[in-house]
């Protein structure tokens, strides 16, 4: 008995030495332990530091994975998928059962990598925990043989990239069970943004259900559902995204409804109040995405009723706006858009952009873009608009104190240079048919006697034809201006003024810069079978004051006269005149003007033979050397206060060669008049009149 003991001690000892020492001596035959476990499979695992285990946990510094799974019938290759775990810890518990036990196993780690090969697609994940469960069942005597029954991989953080795509931030719920047959049910799959070549797109915030289960009809295509995405603030959805694994290319119909107009205004840039946008947006887009170029086919972009772009001027008083909404049984804002973008890349950095292929309808009209390269690099790029009858006009509104419509197509180009300081553009040129007409409302003024003389001109009425524009801008954003019209005319309830092919040029300043000068030059107009001409005009926004000289030329008496209403005076030739005029807030002043004949010409005094009969000795004569007046010089001169009181000064040399003789006659005439409520009578023949009758009695009565 006692050599029983003895002997039975010493196995124990024995045996606990051995498991000291296979503990101990862990670390150097464990990789032939697992050479062991996977000799004859796909798989090959290579383990590096690894810990001696203690009760329920084991860790590692690394272990390598290689795993080739069977060929995909969709590429005919057989995807390779390499493994690193790093810093990992496998914990585990049992517990029985009926057959056995049950045992959980949980893996975590500092970082895992797996890339798929020859895809050469990549994941990669911090802290990553994989749960694990295994049937553990007798095989009969001392033998136990062990089933997998599920495994699952929360991800909260990961990255997969594929090519120059990358997605960061991903999150999805993995989970392969043996009722399954061990293909992933679909799960929300989530992305936080998406990188490519390097640089972040507007494309944030994806959301999606996924799962690895094929259709019988399309077994090649990868099929995402319920998906949405943030496009630079704006969400946008789209029930299905398939991804075709043979030919590696997305396709989707990316919607929007009912977008606020001014998130998408937001896109590419800081919300701006000037010019505003409201109204609401939607849109179809269908998408194709391979690799680095994205493709747009027949997309639809549309604004519903009532979605405006309103500019504002001082006190954000709205001064024009634009009426994008779409309008019953119209066209939508855009249709059929076409475009595609390929992203650059140069040592795995975004190098360029590139835009090829846009075209679509505006509002009915076609617009097109060259094809455009944008280098990163240096920030350039060169793109040219074309526009070809798009119907514009009949879509800005005018507010504050004017109103009016206006129809007609736009056609032109719009050169573009692109480079880090902004948006320049070279000599775009944009022309239209169309036509327009602008009422403006003229508020009525009291005189010092507190009359109002504006009772029977509430407005007047601008109308205009055919314009076209020139236009260069910096990338600051100073603006060069050239326009032409074939017709301008106002009208109000006394008469008309128009003028024929005007043109001239508007310089509007950019940041940095006296943004309060708006500077008009090189006007000129043909006016009454003559001409009128501003050289150049500085006008100050802020203080709303400017000055400049008005040159008239080649301007006929006669239609001056017209223009006047008066009736009983009718004469030839034409006249010249520099008109100096200041302009001060809502009233303008001429300090010292002059107009004279350019040649002789001829004044007739019309009268009817009762007039003459019934008139005194005085008038007839006055009527008498009226009645053919010859004019040898003929020179006026005008000045006007802010508050229209003004004279004009007139001076006539001539004879009448059926009035005594055709001696000599000269004549002066001084009217002072308040010539603003003249302007708005567009009358002023009474004041003329009553001078020449006034002048030639008092010369009759000297004789």
């Amino acid at each position: 008995m006692k050599w029983t003991l003895r002997i039975l001690g010493t196995l124990l000892l024995l045996i606990a030495l051995a498991v000291a020492g296979a503990w101990f001596t862990f670390p150097w035959y464990a990789q032939g332990l697992i050479d062991r476990y996977v000799a004859g499979k796909n798989i090959r695992l290579t383990l590096h530091d690894p810990g001696r285990p203690l009760p329920g946990k084991f860790a590692f510094g690394r272990i390598d994975a290689i795993f080739t799974a069977q060929k995909d019938s969709c590429t005919g290759i057989a995807p390779i998928y390499v493994v690193a775990i790093h810093n990992g810890r496998l914990s585990w518990n049992t517990l029985p059962t009926a057959k056995g036990a049950t045992a959980r196993l949980v893996l975590e780690a500092d970082s895992v990598t797996a890339r798929m090969k020859p895809a050469d697609i990549i994941f990669r994940d911090r802290n990553p925990r994989v749960t694990a469960r295994l049937d553990i069942f007798s095989t009969g005597g001392l033998t136990f043989g062990v089933a997998p029954d599920s495994a699952a991989y929360t991800i909260t953080r990961g990255e997969a990239q594929s090519g120059k795509l990358k997605l960061v931030d991903v999150a999805y719920q993995a989970l392969l069970t043996k009722s399954a047959n061990w293909v992933q049910q679909p799960s929300t799959f989530q992305a936080g943004y998406l990188f490519s070549a390097g640089a972040k797109t507007p494309l944030t915030d994806f959301k999606a259900t996924f799962g690895m289960r094929r259709s019988p009809e399309k077994p090649c295509t990868l099929v995402f559902s319920d998906c949405s995405v943030n496009l630079s603030g704006v969400r946008a959805y789209t029930p299905r995204i398939e991804y075709s694994l043979r030919t590696k290319q997305t396709a989707f119909t990316l919607n929007l409804d009912s977008v606020p107009a001014e998130r998408l205004a937001e896109i590419g840039g800081a919300r701006s109040s000037n010019p505003s946008v409201t109204g609401t947006m939607s849109g179809s887009l269908p998408v194709e995405f391979r690799d680095t170029t994205l493709r747009i086919r027949n997309g639809l972009v549309d604004a519903g009723p009532g979605t405006l772009v309103t500019w504002k001027g001082a006190g954000g008083k709205p001064l024009f706006s634009f009426d994008a909404g779409r309008r019953k049984g119209g066209p939508p804002m855009l249709s059929g858009l076409d475009a595609e973008v390929t992203l650059n890349a140069k040592d795995d950095k975004l190098s360029g952009i590139q835009i090829g292929g846009l075209a679509t309808t505006l509002f009915g009209g076609a617009v097109s873009a060259s094809k455009t390269h944008y280098n990163t690099d240096n920030g350039s790029g060169i793109s040219t608009i074309k526009l070809r009858n798009v119907p514009l006009l009949d879509r800005i509104r005018l507010h504050g104190e004017f109103s009016g419509s206006m129809k007609g197509t736009v056609s032109g180009t719009i050169p573009m240079e692109i480079s880090r300081s902004g948006i320049a553009i070279r000599r775009a040129r944009l022309s239209s048919g169309g036509e327009g007409t602008i009422r403006q409302r003229i508020a009525g003024k009291k005189e010092k006697t507190g009359q109002i003389f504006t009772e029977t001109k509430p407005e007047s009425v601008w109308s205009f034809s055919a314009p076209t524009i020139v236009f260069d801008r910096d990338p600051a954003g100073s603006t060069m201006l050239d326009f032409t019209l074939k017709n301008l005319k106002r009208q109000a309830d006394g008469g008309e003024l128009a003028l024929t092919n005007a043109k001239g040029s508007i310089s509007l300043p950019g940041e940095g810069k006296r943004r309060e000068i708006v500077t008009l030059s090189g006007f000129s107009a043909g006016f009454f079978d003559g001409s009128i001409a501003i050289d150049r005009v500085d006008y100050d926004l802020s203080r709303r004051s400017g000055r400049t000289i008005v040159q008239l030329n080649g301007i006929p008496l006669q239609k001056l006269l017209d223009l006047q209403g008066t009736k009983k005076i009718s004469a030839t030739g034409t006249v010249r005149g520099r008109i100096p005029v200041v302009l001060d807030g809502d009233s303008f002043s001429i300090p010292d003007g002059g107009m004279d004949a350019e040649h002789s010409g001829q004044i007739v005094y019309s009268t009817t033979p009762e007039e003459r009969s019934a008139a005194n000795a005085g008038m007839r004569i006055t009527y008498e050397a009226l009645g053919n007046f010859l004019y040898s010089e003929l020179v006026s001169t005008i000045t006007m206060t802010p508050d229209g009181e003004s004279r004009i000064s007139l001076q006539l040399k001539g004879y009448n060669p059926d009035f005594q003789n055709g001696r000599a006659v000269n004549l002066n005439l001084n009217i002072d008049q308040n010539l603003l409520d003249l302007f708005r009578s567009l009358s002023i023949s009474s004041g003329i009149e009553q001078e020449i009758t006034e002048k030639a009695l008092k010369k009759a009565k000297k004789r």
